[in-house]
């Protein structure tokens, strides 16, 4: 793809969540798509044609905040993201079984002529396949693609900074510190 002839200056953050599937997309295509997934990576092997298409038709299942309410909560995330950076874009992105997929939204933004792109994700906890093997694998194929482009991955996270939020929310929720003794 050739490069937008006039790049754009301001950077864009792409929040990228888990994914879920839409709770009336039949069940039976989930599973056939996550078991045609498992057992290619297991092989090590490129998506089949199938998988593709499977993908495909579950990402981009009709949805609304009732049945993808997994998705209308990120959305109220990036809001709330987008509310402390003023001036910067903030899209939302899913690293499975719903659309736009991480690639899809960092591809979108390049192709407009932006060339700084910052990922973070929903998923703090270190270990996790999707936020330390899936999204830097996908973030390194596409900074192969565009070299030209600046695409920065915002994550591990601080674990202290991580176990505050988590503190703040106990606090609100009645845990108060004398009562943890």
């Amino acid at each position: 793809m050739a490069a937008p002839s006039s790049p754009v200056a301001r950077p864009v953050v792409v929040l990228v969540g888990h994914g879920a599937a839409a709770k009336d997309c039949p069940r039976e295509l989930v599973s056939r798509l996550k078991a045609l997934e498992g057992a290619r990576r297991a092989r090590r092997e490129p998506p089949s044609d199938e998988e593709r298409a499977l993908d495909a038709r579950v990402r981009g299942w009709p949805r609304t905040e009732e049945t993808d309410p997994y998705g209308a909560g990120l959305d109220v995330l990036r809001a709330a993201l987008a509310a402390r950076l003023p001036g910067v874009r903030v899209l939302v992105a899913f690293n499975e079984l719903a659309a736009p997929s991480l690639e899809e939204a960092i591809r979108g933004v390049l192709s407009e002529g932006v060339r700084d792109v910052y990922v973070v994700t929903s998923m703090p906890t270190p270990g996790g396949v999707h936020a330390e093997v899936e999204i830097p694998e996908a973030l390194d194929a596409l900074r192969a693609e565009h070299p030209d482009a600046r695409i920065t991955y915002a994550w591990p996270f601080d674990a202290r900074a991580v176990a505050e939020l988590f503190a703040a929310a106990l606090e609100r929720a009645g845990l108060t510190p004398s009562a943890a003794r």
